[in-house]
């Protein structure tokens, strides 16, 4: 079995990549909701929506997030009643968000809900969200005015300067059922090329789960999300310089390496492998932008046989979605 440690975007496509090479059913996404917010009274998580869609081979592939064909009249009747809209639900997206929250508005678990949902869009990769908690990333902004992720990120562009991250209610969080079983159990643990900060901090936050990884350190392989020094999408460059580190690849490395044993960094990067190596960390230097289904069954290759301990597809294996 293979634990993969995600956020959104990036994470989804690895898994994609993943899927395609080994038995889906040998796959669990252990998958951040710090993100989680509510909106129009919905419980909305983007995380593991981006991954369903991706995985069931319907997200839209202009944005790497939504659906395919979405449509978006339900926000602009919203505009109507000057209701929030900054953050963009689309028409068929909704059902997710409507079925979610009716679920544990009648008691059931986000894991729980999770479950359903993986298995109505035929998904083959078992999902965990980090908690059934409510764990939120809150970010300090320069100006001292402290925002919610989604604020942050959506609305504001992410173009603030952040002087801090916490994770609200992350103290008292338990881990899903099946998360430390599952990081402790793995023949390898897999973090997805996702934001550090904000996508596995989160993660890593959860009580139990960064004593499991650094327990197995050295069967614990990340996939760089910083390339030529700049992130592939979204703020982790920013972020990592905004709160004392670095945007490259050794950046990472230093900032992982109490509990990463091997990092696998870009081509672009190659130059930069000893430095890596200097912080404590195994260094692999292979082709990490992922803009096909190929190509991220390429790395995942890589990425799987780092440690040597996983073989390959089983031939009963179904295809990924549109591979």
């Amino acid at each position: 079995m293979i634990a993969v440690l995600c956020g959104g975007v990036g994470a989804a496509r690895m898994l994609v990549g993943m899927q395609a090479v080994v038995d889906p059913g040998d796959i669990v996404a252990i998958v951040n909701t710090g993100d989680d917010t509510e909106l129009h009274g919905l419980y909305v998580s983007p995380d593991l929506d981006t991954i369903t869609y991706t995985l069931a081979g319907v997200v839209n592939p202009q944005t790497g997030w939504g659906l395919r064909g979405e449509t978006f009249r339900a926000m602009q009747a919203l505009e109507r009643f000057g209701a929030i809209t900054w953050f963009r639900l689309g028409d068929a997206d909704l059902a997710t968000h409507l079925y979610r929250t009716g679920r544990m508005r009648g008691g059931a678990t986000l894991s729980e809900v999770t479950a359903a949902i993986s298995r109505a869009w035929g998904l083959g990769v078992r999902l965990l969200p980090m908690s059934d908690d409510p764990v939120r990333t809150r970010l300090r902004l320069e100006n001292t005015q402290e925002v919610a992720f989604q604020e942050y990120f959506v609305k504001l562009r992410h173009s603030v300067v952040v002087d801090s991250v916490r994770f609200e209610g992350a103290e008292t969080a338990r881990p899903a059922p099946g998360v430390l079983d599952s990081l402790g159990s793995a023949e390898i643990v897999v973090v997805a090329p996702s934001n550090p900060v904000v996508s596995i901090g989160p993660i890593l936050a959860v009580p139990g789960v960064a004593s499991v990884l650094r327990a197995r350190r050295d069967s614990v392989v990340a996939v760089s999300p910083i390339v030529a020094g700049a992130a592939l999408k979204g703020p982790a460059d920013r972020l990592l310089v905004e709160l004392g580190g670095q945007a490259s690849s050794p950046g990472v490395a230093r900032f992982v390496k109490d509990w990463v044993g091997t990092l696998v960094i870009d081509q672009a990067d190659a130059d930069r492998a000893g430095e890596v190596e200097a912080a404590g960390v195994n260094c692999i230097v292979a082709p990490t932008v992922m803009r096909t289904p190929e190509m991220a069954a390429g790395l995942a290759r890589i990425v799987l046989g780092a440690t040597g301990k996983v073989v390959g597809r089983s031939a009963s294996a179904p295809a990924a979605p549109g591979a």
